[in-house]
């Protein structure tokens, strides 16, 4: 099979010339650290009732760049606000990206973080498209794991809790102009969050899919994990939910590609036109965000070997097509934030479009579910998880 223009572009490296943003100077040895506990953590009977990113933990972490400079120490110091100049061009100019990662307190009482490192060479891809400076990936995981260590109390213990990771680079020169910025400073915050699914069970979701909006485009940056591809998202968002719909199916193109859903990866389990039980999901054809929860289930999915597990686009039509000859088995979302989220139904054209995920008992998404929980919470020893004391 030949290779698409787009996937060409996606296949394409940024070379960026010069020393400052190839920079491998942090050192976790320098770390410095100030503690102050000065807040209890939520109880666990209070933890399942935690609203995502409005509760934070004691302590964060702050290391500074400066052109001509480099890294400065890492510190670990009180959660707080940010000194900033209002000409940062983070502010002005959306020069930043982040990450989202996450800490499970296990029934052993040992905190794991779930396969960090991706998050930190996708942060630093991010950083290079931005022209932020680079970093060294395992020194900034070292520092991580020792604000783990810190506020490990804030990890929850409450089923399907966790602590949120949210690792940040922004942009904070003074100076109005759109260039690259000579300062910049990664930080990182954590918040312990409840589960996704409020009422214990595996709810499916209603999408809006509207060929109006677009989400990404070939030669944008779709692939990267910057602020600016959520912002416009919002008002999308909001017509969504006004519409009776939890979150917006994103299509690309004339043909009406498939690409991501809300900030998921899109997943569909169905029988092709090879008469093939088959798995499949987007390309990383520079549209979506290569997340970490798709590449493990992928991986995960092609060691179970019960169908064939692929890449490949797939369009509304071929959605309507394999519903219409009962082809369609699933369909579900996948991320961090809630693993595995279920497709219940499709707004589409003014037409309600039934899922049956939920008829044929989600077999597939609950797998998924299931073997991916139980690596994150230990309950099965698995490499992807990073023991914080170890």
């Amino acid at each position: 099979m030949g290779v698409s223009p787009l996937q060409q572009f996606a296949r394409r490296s940024f070379t960026f010339i010069g020393s400052r943003y190839a920079s491998t100077s942090i050192q976790a040895d320098r770390l410095k650290v100030k503690v102050d506990h000065r807040n209890s953590p939520p109880s666990e009977t209070e933890q399942p009732n935690l609203r995502f990113g409005h509760t934070f933990s004691d302590h964060m972490l702050k290391i500074a760049w400066k052109d001509g400079q480099g890294w400065g120490a890492p510190q670990i110091v009180p959660y707080g606000n940010l000194s900033l100049s209002p000409a940062a061009p983070a502010l002005h100019y959306a020069v930043e990206c982040f990450e989202g990662v996450k800490a499970y307190r296990g029934d052993d009482g040992r905190v794991r973080v779930f396969r960090p490192l991706e998050n930190m060479r996708r942060m630093s891809n991010s950083c290079k498209v931005s022209m932020l400076p680079d970093f060294d990936q395992e020194e900034v995981l070292k520092c991580i794991k020792e604000l783990l260590r810190v506020d490990r109390n804030w990890v929850p213990s409450a089923p399907d809790c966790s602590l949120y990771i949210r690792p940040t680079v922004i942009g904070t020169e003074p100076h109005l102009g759109v260039n690259a910025s000579g300062e910049a400073l990664l930080y990182v915050i954590t918040c312990p969050v409840g589960p996704y699914f409020k009422d214990g069970g595996f709810k499916p979701v209603r999408l809006l899919a509207d060929p109006k909006y677009v989400r990404a485009w070939p030669g944008g940056l779709g692939a990267s994990k910057l602020g600016s591809n959520y912002g416009p998202t919002i008002a999308p968002q909001k017509e969504a939910e006004a519409l009776g719909c939890t979150q917006i199916l994103w299509l690309f193109g004339p043909d009406e590609q498939i690409t991501e859903v809300g900030t998921m990866n899109m997943f569909m389990f169905w029988i092709n036109k090879n008469n093939e039980r088959e798995l499949i999901t987007p390309p990383l054809n520079g549209l979506i965000l290569p997340g970490v929860t798709r590449r493990s289930l992928l991986e995960l999915a092609e060691q179970w070997g019960e169908c064939k597990v692929r890449e490949g686009e797939f369009t509304m039509n071929d959605i309507l097509e394999a519903k219409a000859e009962n082809r369609l088995m699933e369909m579900f979302g996948a991320g961090t934030a809630c693993v595995v989220s279920p497709i219940g139904s499709i707004l589409y054209r003014g037409e309600v479009i039934e899922i049956p995920t939920m008829d044929t008992g989600a077999h597939m998404a609950r797998k998924c579910f299931k073997e991916l929980t139980d690596i994150q919470f230990g309950r099965v020893p698995h490499p992807w998880a990073m023991d914080i004391d170890e």
